[in-house]
């Protein structure tokens, strides 16, 4: 029986199997941020350890930056300590660091790819739940918790149980208006929040295989919110074009035996996965979010749907609508909208804008929406302005930020009021998770541009 992308890459790094326990997993690229790393380092200094393989640890601060003034001294005192502290531990133990400021700095998920850290067959772990976006590259990507931060740090390896295989087919041609983040936010609201739990999921499809680099992270991305351990696609030519020619990427001779590498690693055809499913692309719209958790979403054209019969999920879902202010029956097309951001490890790379840029060109912001538009690194800035999109914006009324998780989570300067309605492009709607008492509505690039425009949840294909 042939294997699957994931059982290669898996079983080629684990170093033992505990019998009844799990596996210890060699670890090749470890990403690490101000948030979940303070104590991991502290660990290392009690015990007197170093780091391990100081070589394979890259880190960046991201959650706690501001994306105003980063030139000036961070005015949060929390968030001073939290991005200073990633530094000096940087310095202490020899790691590599893109500091802020630097023209290399941004979101962690966001500058591995572009510096050609996250490559085709690799393990990668980092402190943060939506590592499993470097999977988009055909690597085996997961988040881990503090504790395990520090065992990576220590030994280069980890402890984790074998998860099971899942293969979801995304099958025939999106429409238009369709994204990846349509994709993602599609198969949470058919699969809930908890449908993959205890899976790897390996994304395939005549859909998926068009999807560009950039796409493909979004929808891997968002993995982890329908329970996934992770998500990821199959690496082809798209996979190798994007990786080429990238500061850490192979280079001569090596690139050649990487790609040979690489070109083994897809699922075997006669490859058995322990689930199986199937979608069809052109039943997939635009989405929305209605509710405080991802799978709560539904396609733009649609009402939000009646509770479920079952007693404690409705009393959830009641909660949530009334959390939000809608309703059941409702459709959201129309509702007013006070804030509107672009930006995060999902939506924050270059193609995003693009698309942003093209519904707002010639029109302009409406008078009551608070735009926030946050590119995902310093590299995105500098592709945004020599297409002359900075401009476009500009002239649309827009303006554009500088590079961090900004208001994806509570965690920096940019949160949203309480009470008021935001038109998000990042990847969690939980109570309070934009700010204390914040309104949270996933979508993706297009519909956040139309409700920009028209200062409600509009349809962009309208």
């Amino acid at each position: 029986m042939g294997k699957t992308l994931f059982d290669k890459i898996w079983d080629s790094h684990t170093v033992n199997d505990i019998e009844g326990g799990p596996s210890q997993i060699y670890i090749d690229c470890h990403y690490c941020h101000e948030v979940t790393s303070p104590q991991a380092f502290t660990g290392l200094r009690n015990r007197g350890l170093n780091v391990f393989r100081p070589n394979r640890t890259f880190c960046a601060p991201d959650h706690n930056t501001p994306t105003k003034n980063q030139d000036k001294p961070i005015a949060d005192p929390v968030s001073a300590n939290a991005v200073a502290t990633l530094t000096k531990n940087a310095e202490d133990f020899g790691l590599k660091l893109f500091p802020l400021g630097d023209k290399k700095n941004g979101i962690i998920h966001v500058i591995g790819p572009e510096h050609g850290l996250t490559l085709p067959g690799k393990t990668i772990v980092c402190g943060d739940s939506h590592t499993s976006t470097h999977g988009a590259f055909g690597a085996v990507a997961f988040g881990i918790g503090t504790s395990e931060v520090e065992m990576v740090l220590a030994t280069q390896c980890i402890l984790q149980p074998k998860p099971k295989t899942m293969r979801i087919n995304i099958e025939g041609k999106l429409n238009q208006g369709v994204g990846a983040k349509d994709i993602a936010l599609y198969l949470i609201s058919k699969l809930t929040t908890g449908g993959a739990t205890g899976y790897f999921v390996e994304y395939a499809g005549e859909a998926v295989r068009n999807l560009s680099m950039e796409e493909r992270m979004t929808l891997c991305n968002l993995s982890i919110e329908m329970g996934a351990r992770g998500g990821m696609i199959a690496p082809d030519e798209t996979t190798y074009e994007y990786i080429k020619g990238r500061e850490y990427a192979p280079k001569g001779e090596e690139w050649e035996k990487a790609l040979d590498y690489w070109r083994s690693l897809p699922s075997d055809s006669d490859a058995v996965f322990d689930r199986e499913i199937t979608f069809n692309a052109e039943d997939i719209e635009p989405m929305v979010t209605f509710g405080t958790n991802p799978g709560m979403g539904m396609g733009i054209s649609q009402k939000i749907p009646a509770p479920p019969a079952d007693e404690a999920a409705k009393k959830s879902f009641d909660k949530a609508l009334e959390y939000m202010g809608f309703q059941s029956g409702q459709s959201l097309e129309g509702v007013p909208v006070d804030y509107v951001f672009l930006g995060s490890c999902t939506n924050g790379r270059t193609e995003d804008f693009r698309q942003f840029a093209k519904y707002v060109k010639g029109k302009h912001k409406a008078e009551n929406v608070t735009a926030w538009l946050v590119p995902g690194s310093w590299s995105v800035i500098e592709n945004l302005k020599k297409e002359g999109i900075d401009v476009i914006l500009k002239e649309a009324g827009f303006e554009l930020r500088e590079p961090g998780c900004s208001a994806c989570l509570a965690m920096n300067e940019d949160k949203v009021p309480s009470g008021e309605l935001c038109v998000s492009t990042s990847n969690r709607n939980f109570e309070g998770r934009q700010g204390p008492g914040a309104r949270t509505v996933l979508a993706g690039p297009l519909v956040a541009a139309a409700a920009a425009v028209n200062g409600v949840i509009s349809d962009p294909r309208k």
